[in-house]
């Protein structure tokens, strides 16, 4: 579903089939709101789709991380060239007709329509159906689904407004989205001019704060756990207001956050492994707002293949690779598609790693007498150089993060199916695309990649995806204090969060801490994160969980971070940023040639 969605979907009343957790349910039908919702379980019926929309196909369910945001930012470096789309996110220059933009757009308003729907569907049973005692109930779906409102039009408006604001309102009426406040009646109604920044963040912040309001001291049983509550409307409230430069507002908002969700950050035991599908950590006592991602099994690539309620798919395309079955790089064996997305090689060295690249040697223990395998490859890492690697893990000169983000070929052993097969430890390998090539690291992702299965004979993730969590919240209100003049403060925040990559009290100073805003970062070479902990800290806690490119465009580092990166795989000209231009996405043809309220309102330079 929304494949091909114009403005008149706001006409439309998406409905889908009711489960506890609202994070599995996709769209799947139209009805008319005129004589429903009946009860209770109805109206959350209708709030479902608000919440399954988050996996649609230009989203979270495929492509706005790994075929958009990673590229975006060079997280990743894609090999695969046979997508026009996919080269213009890496080279931050899209046409008004590129796919991966208006999939987002298209999807991001789908969400807002079945806000809206939602927020109709509540006043509807209110009124004609509903009992007195069930007014909370009906406050809590109306939490719930101005919220989501908020959080789609957040995103809508970080990737095609104009421009962030800015402290002071220089920025305040540049062009935002269109806003939809409640659903149209006619065609006519869908058809709304572009409004301006600050009209849409000043709606945005709104909406949250009338969520946090309708859902106070909202508790969710067990199997309700994926809903929203209080604290993740005050926490994504506080992010809006530090992304507009609200300082103020920001710091009181935060502090809450901080003070009474009952939230911290999770222990690094925990941490290390939050992100690869162990049921243990999920929803745990860091997550202020994550999408419940459940392994299934249905086939026909999930929501690729239009399947209702099924898993997400970004893992498919960003998985690591393992040695090939002859104990190789050449022939190596990627646990996704093959050559579609790795690890851009400068984000090595970004995390601090001091060494250069790694070399393969003759095996001395190899034995003649059994076929080369995995367990027995001619070959290996040049020794020397293997222990250096693990005395740089063992004495953490490089940031612990750099592996919780990354698996490192040789040394990191993946225990995994290949072909449904049996489970084996195999190593993990440089991509066979870059065997042979010497000047290369070839680390794979390990954050929200499959590391434990074989992802392409089954096509699902498997694990769920932080959108809010405490060590964002942590970073904004240290930038809240910072922008408000409280240096220490915020060195103090961004201190804590770097407290716990390396597994230390958070709240206790430690021999890694910064002394000051400016003191090196374990970037190397970097001139744009090596000596500013701010910057840094958001960089590497934050790391290919889609954050990035927001930052990179309200601080203005595109051209920056183009040099710093240099070239992508593919690519045959070296990386550039225009700033005139690049920091916002273009609004898609299509909204053009249905909507003519906008008709000459296009970001600049499209």
């Amino acid at each position: 579903m929304f494949k091909k969605i114009y403005s008149i979907l706001f006409l439309t009343l998406a409905l889908a089939g009711c489960k506890k957790d609202p994070d599995n349910v996709a769209p799947n039908d139209n009805v008319s709101t005129g004589a429903f919702p009946n009860s209770l379980a109805e109206l959350n019926t209708v709030l479902n789709p608000a919440y399954g929309n988050l996996k649609s196909i230009g989203l979270w369910g495929f492509e706005l991380m790994p075929k958009a945001l990673e590229n975006s930012v060079h997280a990743g470096e894609a090999n695969y060239n046979g997508d026009g789309a996919w080269n213009e996110m890496t080279a931050n220059n899209l046409s008004v007709t590129n796919g991966k933009s208006q999939n987002a757009w298209v999807a991001l308003f789908a969400g807002v329509s079945t806000c809206n729907v939602t927020l109709d569907a509540a006043d509807f049973f209110e009124n004609n159906k509903a009992t007195a005692e069930q007014k909370t109930d009906i406050d809590a779906v109306r939490g719930q689904a101005k919220f989501l409102r908020a959080f789609y039009y957040m995103h809508l408006e970080m990737l095609f407004g104009e421009a962030y604001l800015k402290a002071g309102g220089a920025n305040d009426n540049k062009m935002g989205v269109p806003l939809f406040i409640q659903t149209p009646k006619t065609v006519e109604e869908t058809r709304q001019p572009r409004a301006t920044a600050k009209e849409v963040w000043d709606f945005i912040k709104e909406d949250l704060q009338e969520a946090a309001v309708l859902l106070d001291n909202r508790a969710w049983p067990a199997s309700e756990v994926g809903r929203v509550t209080e604290w993740s409307a005050k926490a994504l409230l506080g992010k809006a207001y530090v992304f507009t430069e609200d300082w103020a507002n920001a710091k009181t908002t935060l502090l809450e956050v901080i003070t009474n969700s009952g939230k911290t950050l999770m222990p690094y035991s925990k941490y290390k492994n939050a992100f690869n599908g162990n049921p243990a950590n999920e929803f745990n006592e860091e997550s202020l707002f994550e999408l419940n991602v459940d392994p299934d099994n249905r086939g026909n690539y999930g929501p690729w293949g239009n399947t209702p309620n099924a898993s997400t798919l970004n893992g498919v395309i960003w998985s690591p690779y393992i040695l090939s079955e002859a104990g190789t790089e050449t022939g190596s064996r990627p646990l996704g598609y093959g050559g579609n997305l790795g690890v851009h090689d400068k984000n090595i060295k970004r995390f601090g790693y001091p060494l250069g690249y790694y070399t393969l040697v003759a095996n001395p223990a190899f034995n003649n007498a059994l076929p080369p395998s995995p367990s027995n490859p001619a070959q290996i890492m040049d020794p020397a150089y293997r222990a250096q690697a693990e005395a740089v893990r063992t004495n953490k000169t490089a940031d612990p993060r750099l592996y919780v983000n990354l698996v490192q070929p040789w040394l990191d052993v993946l225990n995994t199916n290949w072909n449904d097969g049996p489970r084996m430890d195999v190593p993990v390998s440089k991509p066979d695309y870059l065997a042979g090539q010497p000047n290369t690291y070839g680390w794979g992702f390990r954050k929200y990649a499959a590391i434990d299965y074989h992802l392409n004979s089954v096509n699902f993730d498997k694990w769920n995806w932080y959108f809010i969590r405490m060590a964002d919240v942590y970073l904004l209100y240290a930038e809240a204090l910072i922008g408000a003049g409280d240096g220490p403060g915020g060195l103090e925040y961004l201190n804590k969060v770097h407290r716990r990559a390396y597994d230390l009290p958070i709240n206790n100073a430690s021999p890694i801490d910064y002394a000051s805003l400016t003191a090196a970062t374990p970037a190397i070479a970097d001139p744009v994160l090596g000596n500013n902990p701010l910057r840094y800290e958001r960089w590497a806690e934050l790391f290919h969980e889609g954050h990035w490119w927001f930052d990179v465009c309200r601080w203005r580092l595109g051209p920056q971070e183009a040099s710093f990166f240099g070239t992508a795989r593919n690519l045959t000209t070296p990386l550039t940023f225009n700033e005139a231009k690049n920091y916002s996405w273009p609004i898609p043809l299509i909204e053009f040639n249905a909507n003519a309220e906008i008709a000459g309102q296009q970001n600049p330079g499209y």
